[in-house]
């Protein structure tokens, strides 16, 4: 859509706003504390059968658009606060209105634990939720990091730009089991089949509410939904008008141990964002956001050997075929007569990647009230930036953007929303095929003439056994220094103009040539839903809805078999909800139920039952049972990459089309099997009697196409007030999985695998002998099962004076039961973590502070990035802090903050950088020229 196409947009709905205007009249008033007698900012009030609402400003003041006819109800409300309900008849004199402190918030309401507002309480799962006061007053410097402070999170940081959100374990830097959802919109680019923590989602002064269901929530929120959803939601411009401006400066870096791996001494951190809203006689709104960070990321320099070919004691910088964890370009390795296993010398990641990260993001909304019930949206997101990503490589996202629109029809009882997601990777590039691709560019034969890439390696090895051996005038033989700085010679070093503009050329080529990434792809989505409950007479509260999902991938070639064109492929899901009170109200049923196809794989039915019971309007106690399920990424099941000896392929049945791969090939152990029996008969019998004597090791293999993972989960839960100024939440849940997604080696030979016998072909087994013979990684599942279970303890304590302890602690422990442990996702997961925080909005006038600690216990990480061979995560503690004071007069607030104030290092995933201090001061002047 082009600039003509918005303006002629914004002007139709200006006159149609203007031609239908209903008459309305503005509703005034100050909200204050009845103690203090203090206003209270940020208070929301909403008209009662009507979409308009504001909130207070800074002063406590109000003024709110409503429909004319017949007297006004205001429903106002604040965490905190009891809420409160007022009737208006005379709207020329303004409203004092005092609000009650509440005792607890349970009366706070959610929306993401059944779809429809309800009290947190009578939620029928466990429920986590951040409001606009929360996350304005976060001690962490954004509130996404925020959420790590929720009972039962776990927060895996991967760089400054990009962190990933997990819950009841299996956790990963790209996390596809946990759905992320802003204003209802995945997120998520369609490549990555993940969303990106926050780096396309909202900025500070955008957020107004953040919900965590954590646990099996596909029921209702369909596939992705598997360990979980995060639903966040961006301020309302009919409610939140006027001009935000935040200003953030900061410094991380401090005492950085890694320093001499990069820049030395303290980095600067900006983080600033502006944000504009206006309503048109309660028509017509408008919004625009933007918002730009830049910094320096943290360091990945974690450099131990992890060859496993060495033993662990000849492991390290002196270990000739060193593999450093974060050198790359090294896990090229040969066995050299005499010599032993030597590798390649590497390249450090630091002279890989760029550590300059930068995220931006621009959005605008157009909403537009039909009538006082139904509303029209249109919204625009656009974003880009950079990020060190640790998956099975660490990947520069370098430029890296996510184009959206969303248009969305809202009422009372319904909404329908369509909406579209475009990526391009831009420059973004993989740092470890760099490095190898620049070994490759500068290897001299024995004459000192530059070999091609192609047959740089061989060289280079040759060069070493050459050195190694004794052969070459003046270097010492049988020494591997001497050797390595032999066949190093020409090497090109970081820095140098060489290096650099060898360093852009590969990154700038696509494809197994280079080290660049390609990926175009996009899916759209629309989705609806309706409230049937007064449509029934209220007999029972009935929600159903349903949604149809489009993928469209784009890779050139160098990732999918997508040359000839775009990879098309859909999937659909229907979901159902009936909800019911007994025992007059103290008693409340809801069942759920939802089916989805994907286009590739069999429908699944996925149901939820739950119960919940108020035995007092303070005590009230969950039970539920939950599944899920994940249908695999794009990358699971349409990559076919053929990287030489491999042929890397996802499982859907149509990427293997005529590939002969699934039908007629051979297991790789079967072929171990058999290469060993032959190669300890050949010389006895000969060559043909050994292969008629061992070709009965082979097997055939029987790998099923990739499928969904499932999971089903059991939960009981407490929440509720042990005394006036303490309140409890606790669960607990009992998980079992099964199905996880993961690879598997075949071989192909080109005969058929099986005689008319039946039995392994003779043919088949000579073509393994010659070469003849194709290796394939293939996408599937196992059908192994597992448990894991866990529990969550939250305390919430309000003193007399004002202050707000919190305290929570996540227990989770995983049962592998009789699986193979190579069958089964990583679980990746702390067994014991815990957060304490201690607030106070006004500990002096018109200051407040807020300080949070997190702890967690050590555990081994499992993942890709070092070829699923478990890592350790040491224990940690992160202290986060900040005091701001707030300054009504200018409508401004300044916050002195810091992310880990104690500065300790520490790696939350094996391979990812170590994650120090960020200390920052910001100023936010909010809703200005209302």
């Amino acid at each position: 859509m082009n600039i003509k196409k918005y303006a002629l947009l914004c002007a139709w709905f200006w006159l149609i706003s203007t031609l239908t205007l209903a008459q309305s009249v503005n509703v005034t008033g100050s909200i204050m504390d009845p103690v203090s007698h203090k206003p209270l900012a940020g208070a929301t009030i909403t008209a009662k059968g009507q979409t308009s609402g504001t909130v207070t400003d800074n002063n406590g003041h109000f003024s709110v658009s409503a429909n004319r006819k017949g007297p006004i109800t205001l429903r106002i409300s604040m965490i905190g606060y009891e809420p409160q309900t007022v009737t208006v008849t005379d709207t020329n004199a303004p409203l004092s209105i005092y609000l009650n402190p509440s005792v607890s918030e349970l009366d706070e309401v959610v929306v993401g634990a059944s779809r429809v507002e309800e009290r947190l309480v009578r939620a029928p799962v466990t429920i986590e939720k951040m409001d606009s006061r929360s996350i304005r007053e976060t001690p962490s410097a954004t509130f996404y990091e925020g959420i790590n402070n929720l009972k039962g999170v776990d927060m895996v940081t991967s760089g400054l730009t990009y962190r990933q959100i997990n819950t009841r374990g299996f956790a990963s830097t790209g996390n596809s089991r946990f759905l992320q959802l802003i204003d209802g919109v995945d997120n998520q680019p369609a490549g990555f089949g993940f969303s990106v923590g926050n780096m396309f989602g909202l900025s500070d002064l955008d957020a107004e509410s953040v919900e965590l269901v954590p646990g099996a929530a596909s029921a209702l929120y369909g596939p992705a939904a598997f360990n979980g959803a995060l639903l966040m939601t961006s301020k309302d411009p009919f409610t939140y008008q006027g001009l935000s401006v935040q200003a953030k400066v900061g410094v991380n870096h401090l005492n950085d141990p890694n320093r001499n791996a990069g820049p030395t001494g303290a980095a600067i951190y900006n983080d600033h964002a502006i944000r504009y809203a206006k309503a048109f006689n309660n028509k017509l709104a408008f919004k625009l956001n933007a918002s730009y960070m830049w910094g320096l990321d943290w360091f990945a320099t974690h450099y131990t050997d992890v060859n496993q070919s060495t033993p662990v004691e000849q492991r390290g910088r002196q270990n000739p075929a060193r593999n450093g964890l974060n050198i790359y370009g090294d896990e090229v390795v040969r066995t050299l007569t005499g010599a032993g296993q030597v590798s390649r010398t590497g390249y450090l990641e630091k002279d890989l990647t760029d550590y300059n990260v930068y995220s931006l993001k621009l959005n605008g909304a157009l909403h537009y009230r039909i009538t006082p019930a139904l509303e029209a949206i249109y919204a625009f997101n656009y974003a880009k930036g950079t990020a060190n990503y640790t998956g099975s490589n660490r990947f520069s996202v370098n430029g890296f953007s996510l184009t959206q629109h969303r248009l969305e029809l809202r009422g009372k009882q319904f909404f329908v929303r369509w909406y579209s997601n475009a990526e391009d990777s831009h420059d973004s590039y993989n740092t470890r095929s760099l490095g190898q691709q620049i070994n490759r560019t500068w290897v001299r034969d024995l004459n000192g003439n530059v070999v091609t890439p192609d047959k740089a390696d061989d060289t280079w090895f040759s060069r070493y056994a050459a050195a190694y051996g004794g052969t070459i005038a003046n270097v010492a033989g049988n020494n591997h220094t001497a050797a390595r700085s032999f066949a190093d010679q020409g090497r090109l070093l970081p820095g140098t103009t060489e290096y650099e503009a060898q360093k852009n050329r590969l990154t700038a080529i696509q494809g197994l040539a280079g080290a660049g990434i390609l990926s175009q792809t996009s899916m759209w989505h629309a989705d609806g839903q309706y409230n049937l409950t007064s449509a029934l007479n209220n007999v029972a509260e009935v929600l159903v809805g349903g949604n149809f999902r489009q993928y469209s991938l784009f890779t050139n070639g160098t990732l999918f078999d997508d040359k000839g064109g775009r990879i098309l492929y859909h999937e659909y899901g229907a979901f159902a909800q009936i909800s019911k009170a007994f025992l007059a109200d103290k008693l409340k049923l809801t069942v759920s139920g939802r089916y989805d196809k994907n286009q590739n794989f069999a429908g699944y039915f996925t149901p939820r039952a739950s119960a919940v019971f108020s035995a007092t309007d303070r005590h009230h106690f969950r039970a539920s049972y939950q599944t899920g399920f994940r249908n695999p990424t794009p990358s699971d099941q349409f990559i076919k990459l053929n990287v030489g000896p491999i042929t890397i392929l996802g499982g859907a049945p149509s990427n293997s089309a005529g590939m002969d791969v699934y039908e007629n090939s051979y297991t790789a152990a079967s072929v171990n099997q058999f290469g060993a029996g032959f190669g300890a008969d050949v010389n006895k019998v000969g060559p043909q009697q050994a292969v008629l004597n061992n070709k009965d090791k082979l097997q055939k293999s029987n790998v099923p196409y990739i499928a969904p993972e499932r999971v089903n989960s059991f939960e009981v839960g407490y929440r509720g007030l042990l005394s006036s100024n303490l309140s409890i939440d606790a669960n607990y849940y009992y998980g079992v999985y099964n199905n996880f997604i993961l690879n598997t080696v075949v071989l192909r030979p080109q005969s058929p695998v099986l005689g008319s016998d039946g039995k392994p072909n003779p043919a088949a087994a000579q073509d393994i002998l010659s070469g003849r013979v194709q290796a394939f990684q293939l996408y599937t599942n196992a059908p192994d099962k597992v448990a894991a279970q866990g529990a969550t303890l939250g305390l919430t304590y309000r003193t007399t004076g004002g202050y707000q302890i919190g305290a929570n602690g996540t227990w989770s422990a995983f049962d592998i039961r009789n699986a193979d442990p190579n069958n089964v996702a990583a679980f990746n997961t702390p067994r014991f973590k815990t957060n304490v925080t201690i607030g106070h909005r006004n500990i002096a006038p018109n200051i407040g502070f807020n300080v949070a600690w997190h702890w967690q216990e050590s555990f081994e990480w499992v993942g890709s990035f070092n070829s699923l061979i478990p890592g350790p995560v040491p224990a940690y503690h992160l202290l986060d802090a900040q005091v701001n004071y707030r300054m009504p007069s200018l409508k401004t607030v300044l916050k002195l903050g810091a992310n880990n104030l104690t500065n300790q290092y520490v790696v939350q995933s094996y391979g990812s950088p170590a994650v120090g201090g960020l200390y920052y001061v910001s100023l936010v002047f909010d809703q200005g020229l209302k």
